[in-house]
């Protein structure tokens, strides 16, 4: 299949277009996540605001974290169901900036947040008796904001530094979304600076994290090890588990792009892999969440019931 010309300096997103009946697949899988997506988190969302039982650290952070995959997929999946469904490749200038911009913003800001929930998890298991104390309101959001700040100031150096590249009229790229990998690709000067930046910026926002987070789960295991209990044990797979899931899933994912080798980065493996992190993970995460750990089922519940109760009301009347 021919990808069309861009017209006025737009960018072609080549994507998946010389495959056009796994485009046709894709559309139908991607839009079917990005749905779920959007169900899934909100109902974290609603659940972990409107029930009291959740009104702790753990779901407040976990609420930042639903409300970073809706944003996250927003800000790619529109534009590839787009790109999918017709003949039309293309993305404007604007577009590709606001959403290189937004997407690496996110993708940073959720790297830390997994870090920082990783810290709760061990502020729960090692210091129970003071988890209320160590985890106060105003210790959550200063870290919660601590990853917000993180992903924008990231996304500031590192989108900047790409876009102002100069590119020779190289509007391809041979990716779905803007991505700084893809990006740097079209510069028609020495780019081993920029790939050298953005090696280290992962190792600062992948790597970093990604350490803190094995510490944070090595002295939670030393603990469990001690206690030796099967009731411990038990609590923390369902209070911990979770979590460690999510972080192997988006880690695993987003690591083997952002580390890998560069000559291997615009084969198809690395837009699956993509697609993985963009797509897939940010609905799995709620289905997680929700599935093994009884709070979050029994407070969708009562949110389930309460609206059904809300609606007979009107309805007798």
């Amino acid at each position: 299949m021919t990808v069309n010309k861009s017209s006025d300096g737009d960018f072609i997103l080549v994507g998946f277009s010389d495959q056009p009946q796994l485009e046709k697949a894709l559309f139908v899988v991607v839009l079917i996540f990005y749905l779920l997506t959007l169900v899934g988190n909100t109902a974290i969302i609603l659940a972990s605001c409107l029930d009291s039982t959740l009104q702790t650290p753990m779901y407040y952070f976990l609420t930042n974290l639903s409300f970073v995959d809706i944003c996250f997929s927003t800000s790619i999946v529109p534009q590839l169901l787009w790109n999918l469904h017709g003949p039309a490749k293309t993305i404007t200038p604007t577009g590709c900036a606001i959403q290189l911009y937004v997407s690496l913003a996110l993708g940073s800001t959720e790297c830390v947040l997994l870090a920082v929930m990783a810290f709760d998890r061990y502020a729960a298991v090692c210091r129970p008796l003071h988890y209320t104390t160590v985890m106060h309101p105003r210790l959550c959001q200063s870290l919660a904001g601590i990853a917000w700040l993180s992903g924008v100031g990231n996304t500031l150096i590192q989108g900047t530094i790409t876009l102002r590249l100069p590119r020779c009229g190289n509007h391809r790229i041979y990716h779905f979304i803007c991505e700084v990998p893809a990006m740097i690709k079209l510069a028609c000067v020495d780019i081993h600076a920029n790939e050298v930046q953005l090696f280290m910026a992962s190792l600062v926002l992948l790597l970093l994290p990604l350490a803190l987070i094995l510490v944070s789960y090595g002295y939670i295991a030393q603990v469990l090890m001690r206690l030796r209990s099967a009731l411990t044990w038990g609590k923390a797979l369902g209070t911990c588990g979770s979590h460690l899931l999510v972080v192997v899933l988006f880690y695993g994912t987003i690591t083997a792009v952002y580390i890998q080798p560069n000559s291997s980065y615009a084969h198809s493996q690395g837009k699956f892999i993509t697609l993985l992190y963009t797509v897939v993970i940010p609905t799995l995460n709620p289905l997680i969440y929700t599935l093994r750990n009884k709070d979050v089922k029994g407070a969708l519940k009562r949110l389930v019931r309460k609206n059904n109760s809300t609606r007979d009301k009107i309805l007798s009347k």
